[in-house]
């Protein structure tokens, strides 16, 4: 319900209702409200308008055209700005000292021959030759322009390449992953049900007032984190609709804009339609839902993580699967690591990893259950450097060891780490303390064991035998076994080997919610540092197929449902981690043509080291074990072997969230608006 206001004195000029609305904007005029805007934002003294770019030079100051007046642009300086401000009456100058440098012809060519040829350094009067040049003035101004015409288009936001979430879901008719299958992620435990019709408080960007307003919106879709908004109003109208991250600062419960003081303005679009918006908006919010009041601060919670640069963590070593090594947490984005070799001085010898990944363990770790760890040449801890504490890794379920269990020699179906693609006959070739199991790839391994891999025996990664023809997967049978189609009866008989016992499998399958076709952000876990854009094609059980958009299938990968390594839609853009866009079509057909020569490949005899596929920066690399072995060459997650890794692609700088103000308590909801639980 709105609440009563009292009549106010004509100096009361920011009187504004329980919903934050102007009182004078039920009659929809613009030149009445922004005289009565509060003299104490601000925001509202600017006398000009926040979304022009300013430029200032020699104390004046000049505006972009917004295009109603017209530009110039300073034939000495390259100043561009308002024509208006310009100086004489061909307005070919900015100022009265640019005229008159330009007006000394012989001067002039005097500087430039010595700042082009001679070299020397200019004197005070060819300084006002370094001012902004006319090209970067007028590739901003295009920008600028440019900047207007998307905005026109489209309020989504524009991330690498062009690339937008909004734009391509909408043009494909995609559907993306709910927040809820993401237990790992911002908010993936506490979104509650926050879905289509639930309204918020956003800004109002169809308005042409100098301070910075906001309007009430619903969501009409839900792709993630990503909402597709539509100003309350607007109906079936949807030229105004926009994405935006619905964890973003801007986003608020409906009430906050009058516990915060925030004015509510109609869309300058639809200001003709109603002549009493409070009753308007009464009618529209009663039953409606809106966002929990403290939204904003436990999405903030979400976002702290307990691991710090400077923590000393076990991680795999990525050229010698079997074992692992000392790492330094040298930065944290959005829960993923990025781990340095204790052992590298330039920092370049680098692994990612989320926090709760597998792959990572607390110091002492391999020791107190038999695993190989490669000793660090550094003696001593550095300074700062201390060690993670247990608690903060990721917990294995127990397991009882003292019955049936697993024995060396046990023949079981595996995912193989180095070729995430392929689900291959494998081998149990060490058994060790608390469950983890050393796997190795038949056909594959190095004869020294070095590409062993550690599984926990609970692992969604390992499968009992038939598993794969049972659910109708591809099975990769050993490199070099000749009776195909593979039949593990014969096998087994061949090898003298059994396989493990079924009951001793990870059998849970929790309601996890993905569907087939349903997009999100995916690591690619043989680059890692990758995090693209990703399709869910195929669920068996709890075991999803990644397909990486743009990119050939070979390229897929199984990963669990639960995986660290899957994310919503919208995550790099909350985080600030880099989002690798779909391959454009000409990646896909230099992909396809070395495809075509790595099958080639497969023939020959493999010497040297592994090989990169060259391909667009950012992109994504061959699979390392799709590539030729033999028995006695070592398998890695590098691709270069025991050389020196490949050079590091610095990811943007992380930047910390945007601080998110703890909840009013102030706020005044209608009795009937329902929050998001």
């Amino acid at each position: 319900m709105i609440l009563k206001t009292e009549h106010s004195t004509h100096s009361e000029r920011k009187r504004r209702d329980s919903f934050g609305m102007f009182d004078g904007y039920d009659s929809c005029s613009e030149d009445t409200s922004s005289s009565s805007s509060s003299d104490e934002s601000e925001e509202e003294v600017a006398p000009l308008p926040s979304s022009l770019p300013i430029i200032k030079n020699n104390g004046q100051v000049y505006t972009y055209p917004d295009g109603k007046s017209g530009m110039a642009t300073c034939e000495m300086c390259g100043m561009v700005g308002v024509r208006d401000a310009f100086y004489s009456k061909t307005k070919r100058f900015c100022s009265v000292s640019c005229s008159r440098s330009y007006s000394s012809n012989s001067k002039k060519a005097s500087i430039l021959a010595r700042l082009q040829v001679t070299g020397k350094p200019p004197t005070k009067k060819a300084k006002v030759l370094q001012k902004q040049p006319l090209v970067a003035k007028l590739a901003a101004y295009a920008q600028y322009q440019a900047t207007l015409q998307s905005q026109a288009k489209t309020k989504s936001a524009v991330s690498l390449e062009g690339f937008s979430w909004g734009n391509y879901i909408n043009s494909n008719s995609f559907i993306a992953a709910p927040v809820t299958c993401f237990k790992h992620a911002p908010m993936g435990t506490c979104w509650g049900d926050i879905s289509e019709n639930v309204r918020v408080e956003v800004p109002n960007t169809d308005c042409s007032l100098p301070t910075k307003v906001f309007w009430i919106a619903g969501i009409v879709k839900l792709a993630g984190y990503n909402a597709l908004l539509r100003y309350e109003g607007f109906e079936s109208d949807s030229s105004l609709d926009f994405w935006c991250n619905i964890c973003g600062s801007d986003i608020h419960p409906v009430g906050w804009c009058a516990a915060s003081g925030k004015p509510l303005v109609p869309p300058r679009t639809i200001q003709h339609k109603y002549t009493n918006w409070k009753a308007f908006l009464v009618k529209r919010l009663t039953g409606a839902k809106t966002l929990p009041p403290d939204f904003s601060q436990k999405v903030s919670e979400s976002m702290q993580y307990p691991f710090k640069p400077s923590m000393r963590v076990e991680v795999v070593d990525k050229t010698h699967l079997c074992r692992t090594r000392v790492a330094i947490v040298e930065s944290v984005i959005g829960g993923r690591l990025r781990l340095v070799y204790e052992e590298s001085e330039d920092k370049t010898d680098d692994f990612w990893c989320h926090m709760y990944s597998p792959l990572i363990h607390h110091i002492g770790w391999s020791r107190s259950i038999g695993h190989r760890f490669k000793r660090s040449d550094i003696t001593k801890k550095q300074d700062g450097h201390f060690d993670t504490p247990p608690h903060l890794f990721a917990k294995v379920k127990e397991v009882d060891q003292s019955g049936e269990w697993y024995k060396e020699g046990m023949k079981l179906e595996a995912i193989d780490p180095l070729n995430l693609s392929a689900i291959c006959v494998a081998t149990i070739r060490k058994v060790l303390a608390d469950g983890f199991l050393m796997i190795g790839i038949d056909g594959s391994e190095a004869a020294d064991g070095s590409d062993w891999f550690c599984y926990h025996a609970t692992s969604p990664s390992i499968f009992p035998v038939g598993f794969c023809e049972i659910n109708m997967i591809e099975l990769t049978p050993p490199r070099g076994y000749t009776k195909l189609p593979f039949k593990w009866f014969d096998y087994l008989r061949e090898t003298g080997s059994i396989a493990a016992p079924v009951k001793l499998f990870n059998k849970d399958v929790p309601n996890h919610g993905f569907r087939v076709g349903m997009k999100l952000e995916a690591v690619d876990l043989m680059e890692p540092r990758l995090v693209c854009v990703a399709t869910v094609t195929r669920i068996i059980h709890r075991l999803l197929r990644i397909h990486f958009d743009g990119w050939e299938e070979e390229y897929d990968q199984w990963v669990d449902c639960e995986s660290p390594d899957l994310y919503p839609v919208g995550w790099c853009q909350l985080t600030g981690y880099q989002l690798q866009p779909p391959a454009p079509q000409t990646s896909r057909e230099s992909q396809s043509g070395s495809s075509k020569q790595k099958k080639k490949a497969k023939s020959q005899q493999y010497k040297g080291h592994k090989k990169k596929r060259k391909m667009p920066v950012g992109k994504k690399p061959v699979s390392l074990s799709s590539l030729p072995m033999t028995g006695g060459v070592r398998r890695s997650l590098s691709g270069d072997e025991e050389l020196t890794p490949p050079p590091y692609r610095t990811l943007p700088a992380q930047t910390a969230p945007e601080a998110f103000p703890p909840p009013s308590t102030s706020r005044e909801f209608s009795p009937s608006l329902k929050t998001g639980n």
